[in-house]
């Protein structure tokens, strides 16, 4: 894998680059849409490519481990003939989900064990373990296996995960640097920046990842639980170390306000599942404010979802229509909403980026977040 930082905007630290993968190229500052059992809900990849615009799609190995399985995956040749999309992957360690597991999951010296929320069969997670696993995966990029702690975790908690996280990281680093990918092309490993919101363990977690020198650093345990400020200021602690020739993904944020945040910042990926999730519930962000589609405000309004949106759908479909498909219970809506807000997380990267490159990115993302917040 390689990147290029290609511009920093002057009157912030955001960034500008290009990631080059065996599988195509990323443009930064770019969002993944999440595909966690190897699609995204209710969204074609033709729609991803032509509609969404998307780069890169995520897989979770915690997920694609339990089903279909590795015998499946491999014999397929890897996800991304498995599924079909010819464009770069993505997989997370499965770490933020055995995080999730807390009742059904032990942390231990060996890895995670846990029980499988399909039919309570019991596993272990080792750094090694989900390294090998993804290499079956094929993934572009992977991740490297963390303990995501809660961010009300008080100190001495999160100071003994990080160092559980941190020897973990050694070994699959190791057995990283020891293993090839399966398919013929090469695959990065990004380690987890840790740490919880302590300014201390953060510095101590970026300095150890940035030692190591992979091809990327990620940012994991922010939005779990902490103010969204307190998010802002250990990204800020954390990119003051993290070197600036490499890319780095802040994991599971976030808003849309999140995002232009975070780039801000000198963030470069950002993955959440919020743009679907949320638009199943029928939330749809948009440049002019957030529309919550069952609101009776909408039953009558026959105006395209959004005539200036970058989605097909914005002007294919009027807010009533869409309206009354929800109120319906009709999965068209699910559909419609997902692809109308992948389609704006995209669009609102792409010009992040534009207005990096032209040199006025701080002044517009002020006005936009404004915009991005308000409701409607």
């Amino acid at each position: 894998m390689d990147y290029k930082l290609l511009a920093t905007d002057p009157a912030s630290h955001a960034r500008a680059g290009l990631i080059t993968t065996a599988h195509g190229e990323i443009e930064t500052p770019i969002f993944m849409p999440v595909g966690t059992v190897g699609s995204v809900k209710g969204v074609h990849f033709h729609e991803l490519e032509d509609d969404i615009k998307a780069q890169i799609i995520l897989g979770n190995t915690y997920h694609l481990y339990l089903r279909p399985g590795m015998d499946i995956i491999g014999r397929a040749g890897g996800l991304h003939k498995f599924n079909g999309w010819k464009h770069p992957i993505l997989t997370d360690s499965g770490g933020f989900q055995v995080f999730s597991l807390a009742a059904n999951r032990k942390l231990k010296e060996e890895g995670a064990y846990f029980r499988s929320h399909i039919d309570g069969s019991k596993h272990l997670f080792t750094p090694e373990g989900v390294v090998d696993i993804q290499r079956i995966i094929g993934s572009d990029i992977m991740m490297a296996l963390d303990e995501c702690p809660p961010g009300t975790s008080d100190y001495d908690y999160a100071r003994r995960s990080l160092a559980l996280t941190h020897r973990w990281l050694e070994r699959g680093w190791k057995r990283y640097k020891e293993t090839e990918g399966h398919y013929g092309y090469s695959q990065a490993y990004f380690p987890i920046v840790q740490g919880c919101v302590y300014h201390d363990l953060r510095r101590q977690s970026a300095e150890f990842v940035a030692s190591l020198g992979a091809d990327g650093n990620a940012i994991g345990g922010l939005a779990v639980g902490e103010p969204a400020e307190k998010m802002y200021e250990m990204i800020e602690v954390v990119n003051e170390i993290l070197p600036t020739d490499k890319p780095r993904y802040l994991m599971g944020v976030g808003t849309p306000a999140n995002i232009l945040e975070a780039i801000e910042r000198g963030v470069d990926m950002m993955d959440c599942v919020m743009p679907t999730r949320n638009g199943r519930n029928g939330m749809l962000f948009t440049r002019h404010g957030i529309m919550n589609m069952r609101n009776k405000k909408w039953a009558d309004d026959f105006s395209p979802i959004q005539e200036d949106g970058p989605s097909e759908v914005d002007r294919l479909y009027s807010k009533a229509y869409l309206r009354h498909l929800f109120v319906s219970q009709e999965l068209l809506a699910l559909q419609i909403a997902s692809i109308h807000n992948l389609a704006f997380y995209l669009w609102l990267v792409r010009e992040a980026r534009k207005h990096i490159l032209a040199g006025d990115f701080k002044a517009w993302k002020e006005g936009m977040v404004v915009n991005v917040t308000r409701r409607l």
